[in-house]
Order: C-alpha cells, then sequence, then structure tokens
C-alpha cells in the first residue's frame, strides 16, 4: 500500500536501536492526536494491518507512528522478554513526544495484539515518565486476553492499574479473547473501558461472508469508532495532568 509515511531511528538503548515510521496527517482536519502503535508477535510494522490501520487512521487526521520492537528489527521471530519490549516501547513514546511534527500533540497508544498489551503494560507501571501525563488513551486492535486455547491463563492483572480510558476493538470470534471474555475485567474500571464489538471478527478482524458485512467495511467501520473515539477521549482530558 503506497503511503507517506517518514522513517525514523529509534535508539532502545547503548547498543540497540529499531526503526519507526511516521505517517503525518494532513493539516486540514489534524487532530493533534498522535497514535503510537505496536505490532503483534507474528508480523512487524509493515504488515498489511498495519499500513492499513495506519494509512485508514491517518487519513481521518490523526498523526500515526508505527515501529518494530528489537526483536522483529533484529529479525528474529521469538518476541524478547518484558522487560526489553516495554523499554522499546517506552522509547518510541519519548521519540514521539519530541518529534518537531507532533509538538503539543496528546497521545493515545496501543496497537495489534502484542503490541497492545505492551502499551498497557507500560501505562499501567505507573513510572513518572514525561510521556505519562500525555497520554489520552489506550487502543487494542485484538487484545490478547489469554493465549489461544488456554482461556484461565489470563493477562488482565495489570489493566486496573492503567488509569486511562481504554477501547478494546475485539472480533466475537477472537481465539485469543472474545468482547464476552474481556467484559468482566473491565465492567469496573475507571476511566470507564469500551469495547467495540466486531461481529463475526477473528484476531485480526476477518468476518465469514455470512455475517452480511464486507471485510473492507468491517475494517473502515473499525477506524471510524478509532477515530470517534481518540478525538472524544482527547476533549475530556487536560493536557499535562495524570488524567
Amino acid at each position: 500500500m503506497a503511503d507517506d509515511s517518514e522513517q525514523l531511528t529509534v535508539k532502545v538503548n547503548e547498543k540497540e536501536e529499531v526503526t519507526a515510521l511516521l505517517y503525518p496527517a494532513a493539516k486540514k482536519n489534524r487532530a493533534g492526536l498522535t497514535v503510537v502503535l505496536g505490532h503483534g508477535a507474528g508480523a512487524n510494522q509493515t504488515s498489511g494491518f498495519m499500513r492499513m490501520f495506519a494509512n485508514g487512521l491517518v487519513s481521518r487526521g490523526l498523526d500515526v507512528m508505527t515501529f518494530n520492537f528489537v526483536y522483529m528489527e533484529q529479525g528474529r521471530s521469538v518476541p524478547d522478554q518484558k522487560p526489553k519490549l516495554e523499554s522499546c516501547f517506552r522509547a518510541v513514546l519519548e521519540t514521539a513526544l519530541k518529534h518537531k511534527k507532533l509538538k503539543n500533540n496528546r497521545l493515545v497508544v496501543g496497537g495489534k495484539s502484542m503490541g497492545g498489551r505492551i502499551a498497557s503494560q507500560v501505562i499501567a507501571a505507573e513510572e513518572k515518565e514525561p510521556f505519562h501525563s500525555e497520554v489520552a488513551g489506550l487502543v487494542f486492535l485484538g487484545y490478547p486476553l489469554h493465549p489461544p486455547g488456554q482461556s484461565t491463563k489470563l493477562r488482565v492483572e495489570h489493566l486496573e492499574h492503567v488509569g486511562k480510558p481504554m477501547l478494546f476493538v475485539q472480533g466475537t470470534r477472537d481465539a485469543l479473547g472474545t468482547p464476552e471474555e474481556i467484559q468482566p475485567y473491565i465492567k469496573n474500571l475507571r476511566p470507564a473501558a469500551k469495547i467495540y464489538p466486531i461481529e463475526g471478527g477473528d484476531h485480526s478482524f476477518k468476518a465469514p461472508k455470512k455475517f452480511g458485512v464486507p471485510q473492507e467495511q468491517i475494517y473502515e467501520n473499525a477506524m471510524n469508532e478509532i477515530d470517534q473515539w481518540c478525538r472524544s477521549v482527547a476533549s475530556k482530558s487536560t493536557k499535562g495532568t495524570n488524567d
């Protein structure tokens, strides 16, 4: 897919760096929001899914930044351990805050599957990083509630510590967690979390034709929801405060 992304280099530590892609929104409908999205465990930031959502959100007026985690940047297939994944995401957030094209933007963080989970862990850590107070909310493109077939191995303990609005875009056939499975763990969170269910959608929102909505429309509807939700939470939160 053709796009106008700008390639950046993000220094993660003294020895390692990763590639990030900045998709700047057109000035005419720019929301003043940077959406930082991490990729899933098995495909990098240039996957069709990641590029589609980046370009789709940019066309709606959101600045978007994607990136590779260190293991993916180095051509390895097995994800790094939790601390290394989180430190990479932190480095990207710091880069997003400092970038001249994104100056004064609020942040919305998240990603596909593992990328979204790592984003939530970074924000839940409540470290007094400069980016923490700039985060207006989190967006999950298929939250991995549990590994496939292991519905009791939950990844929810940290969610109550996020302290930001969250949007879960979740397929009703997602093998890593359906909206019905997620709901009990987020229903009492404050600020309130929201689920946008995709009827018939799998972990990448693909739905069989019998569900009656063309696949492209499913993606477009999800992007519309994300755009509206991001603008809504940003308007309700105050820049420079821990919401």
